[in-house]
């Protein structure tokens, strides 16, 4: 089958200003060399204006006016509030197929503070927060230290911990200053994080936890130098991620709660803190989470028995599943090739 793996090579500089990491290029490719490796026949394109041409191009539609390939998209966008939703968008248009979530859910991974209130609705416990533009606003009864982020940024950008209120105006400053957009402003939750990787649609398979170990360190949260293995003492990722049955429990209908009501598709990934009392709080889902052979997504699928190249088929069969009703057609599917899913 023909797959175009579409990212945004040109967004070295994300719209905040910030230079995207290097762990997203070794992702993409990555998926390229599983989808090669599984037969498929691929190209690696660029998800802007010229996206749909090129498409046309690679996989034009048969005298059905139906698409000849289908899209594995990990474009997060390069302009805009809704980045994210930019590519989908166009796919949707023009009537091909791609995996990952729609417009609407893609928006809704972009704004943090929409996705607490969705999933606060949906009875999921989340930390408490604020929206703030001076830092001066009523707290509202949130208790320090409080976490304070750009609420439109991903990878920990601008992430800062805050003891007190006049640390807080300052750090809300930074964010409306450097990230021209608002400030999330939620309570900490001091305890364990673990993140669930979820892979399905109608049924939802749950892979195991993994859980960001930060041992004897005293920032107890992953930070962008962290992410871009620039920390001096990294926390260590544990997979599965030990727990008694009942927080697993909670943990996995957790999340799908918040796939479900974030209107997730194929995939993504859930993170939590864990406080003292053993209660859960979901800090955000990534929809697109890094499929990078390092980082928590694979590693919960490796060790829920897939090998990359049967995590990267997978997602792509359930999204050509998704739009027409059935997996890969059986000629076109790298199953003839030897490849098996687990069930």
């Amino acid at each position: 089958m023909r797959v175009a793996v579409v990212w945004n090579e040109a967004a070295e500089i994300n719209p905040s200003g910030h230079p995207s990491l290097g762990y997203y290029r070794a992702g993409v490719e990555s998926v390229v060399a599983a989808l090669q490796e599984s037969g498929h026949e691929t190209l690696l394109c660029e998800g802007d204006k010229e996206l749909l041409a090129t498409l046309e191009r690679f996989m034009p539609p048969d005298p059905q006016a139906r698409p000849s390939g289908i899209v594995f998209n990990m474009a997060y966008g390069s302009q805009g509030e809704w980045r994210c939703s930019l590519v989908p968008t166009m796919l949707e248009m023009a009537g091909i197929p791609y995996t990952g979530p729609g417009p609407l859910g893609a928006a809704l991974e972009v704004d943090k503070v929409i996705t607490k209130k969705l999933i606060r609705d949906g009875g999921v416990s989340t930390p408490n927060f604020r929206v703030m533009r001076r830092g001066t606003e009523g707290t509202g009864g949130l208790r320090f230290p409080v976490v304070v982020k750009p609420r439109y940024e991903s990878t920990s950008l601008g992430l800062q911990l805050v003891h007190e209120s006049t640390g807080l105006r300052q750090a809300v400053e930074m964010i409306v200053t450097q990230y021209a957009q608002d400030a999330l402003v939620e309570e900490y939750i001091d305890g364990r994080e673990i993140c669930v990787a979820l892979l399905g649609n109608e049924e939802i398979e749950v892979l195991p936890p993994v859980e960001h170990d930060f041992g004897d360190r005293e920032t107890r949260f992953i930070t962008l130098e962290d992410k871009k293995h620039m920390g001096a003492a990294e926390p260590q990722k544990i997979c599965p991620a030990q727990m008694g049955s009942e927080l697993a429990t909670m943990l996995r209908d957790l999340s799908v709660a918040t796939f479900r009501a974030c209107l997730g598709r194929d995939y993504a990934r859930v993170d939590f803190r864990i406080d003292s009392s053993g209660r859960p709080f979901v800090l955000e889902i990534n929809f697109c989470p890094s499929l990078n052979n390092t980082h928590s997504y694979v590693r919960a699928a490796t060790t829920g028995g897939y090998s990359f190249s049967n995590l990267v088929n997978r997602i792509l069969d359930l999204a050509h599943k998704r739009y027409v009703g059935i997996g890969i057609p059986k000629a076109e599917h790298p199953l003839n090739r030897g490849l098996t899913f687990p069930p």
